[in-house]
């Protein structure tokens, strides 16, 4: 420490060449400074305009989530939720649930079956915000079953058999619900099909999202490729713009069934995305939840969004036709043959997720190819 002097002007110096009045100043300063910032904190860190703002000046808030959608069963109708759990896998209760055919074993898809979009699926819960039960029934009549959304083991292994499943031409493991529950759906289809729920043996994401290109094994459940599509309203509206100047009627997003839908700054400006930050503010907990996806490749699409999901009914040609005549963008594999709507992506992270999040572009790749590219080279 410094010694105490006294020097002819008559100052009090603790530190040689610093006046004890000068050090007062400063550490109230310093105080001041202090219990401000923490006010700030306490009282706007969590506010969403101006966690938004406050986020923004790092990183430019490049769109807003303005729908989540999830497909409990492959090929069905979908729902739109509020908010939700993003894992790792995928969003929660998306694609968990899949029809097969009871003898062949192979997975029933809307391509082969335009039929399937009118299995409609809802939710219940135990008004604590949980689902508890999935609801799955025939449209318009009163064919309808309810299954537990989280199955215990115990309940799987009293309601369901563990069985062999084939999709996209790989095997795997699934519980097969009983004839009761699977009566009103081999009505429906015509012949013996089953839904079952997947089974405890990972099923790794295909394509891109292969070890091989993405570099690492990826769980997901029964979704094509993998656990996540994004999808534009900008890019839409582009679209729904060429189809009315063609005397076309406009399509929904509901068409081309992705997870997340943003609200978009231009069109197709997702197809140069390669990762993605949302950022979704929780009020509640007084906390802004960060999750991460890695944006794998373009979806490259078959003819399923011909398919009207209200009536089931599939045009022979639109917007199949509108869609090759200039999303043909991807000379990856089987892409190049294909139109692209949406982007695919794998989460690298867990947490909440809601409508109103931002989603913010953190790099950005012009290497995009479809089954191709691996995702360290992009």
């Amino acid at each position: 420490m410094g010694q105490f002097n006294k020097g002819g002007t008559g100052r009090i110096e603790l530190i040689p060449g610093i006046d004890i009045h000068t050090m007062a100043i400063g550490l109230i300063t310093l105080v001041v400074v202090t219990v401000v910032t923490l006010w700030f904190y306490a009282n706007y860190i969590y506010d969403e305009d101006a966690a938004r703002a406050l986020t923004a000046s790092k990183k430019p808030v490049s769109t807003e989530i303005v729908s989540l959608r999830i497909y409990p069963i492959k090929s069905c109708r979908g729902i739109e939720v509020q908010d939700t759990k993003l894992h790792k896998t995928g969003l929660d209760l998306d694609r968990q649930w899949m029809f097969v055919d009871a003898k062949s074993r192979q997975f029933l898809t809307i391509r082969s079956d335009p039929s399937m979009t009118l299995i409609d699926t809802g939710l219940s819960g135990d008004g604590k915000g949980r689902w508890t039960e999935l609801h799955v029934s025939i449209h318009d009549t009163d064919k309808h079953i309810k299954v537990p959304c989280y199955p215990t083991s115990e309940w799987l292994e009293e309601n369901t058999k563990l069985s062999k499943v084939e999709i996209w031409g790989e095997e795997t493991d699934a519980w097969e619900y009983s004839e009761g529950i699977n009566a009103i759906f081999s009505e429906y289809f015509k012949k013996p099909v089953a839904l079952v729920y997947k089974g405890p043996t990972p099923r790794n994401a295909r394509g891109n999202g292969s070890p091989e290109l993405y570099g690492k094994e990826q769980e997901h459940h029964f979704a094509d490729v993998m656990s996540i599509q994004i999808a534009s309203e900008a890019s839409l509206a582009d679209l729904n713009s060429r189809l009315e100047a063609a005397g076309h009627d406009q399509l929904t997003i509901e068409r081309f069934r992705p997870n997340i839908i943003v609200k978009g700054d231009k069109a197709w400006d997702e197809d140069s995305w390669k990762k993605v930050c949302i950022r979704t503010t929780d009020h509640q907990r007084e906390a802004i939840w960060k999750t991460h996806l890695d944006v794998l490749c373009h979806c490259a699409r078959c003819q399923v969004p011909n398919v009207d999901p209200d009536t089931a009914e599939k045009h022979a040609h639109e917007p199949w036709d509108t869609l090759m005549k200039f999303r043909r963008i991807d000379q990856g594999g089987v892409a190049k043959y294909k139109p692209c709507f949406g982007m695919l992506c794998i989460p690298t992270s867990d947490g909440p997720i809601a409508v109103g999040a931002a989603l913010e572009v953190v790099e950005r790749t012009e290497k995009h190819l479809y089954n191709t590219s691996r995702f360290e080279d992009l």
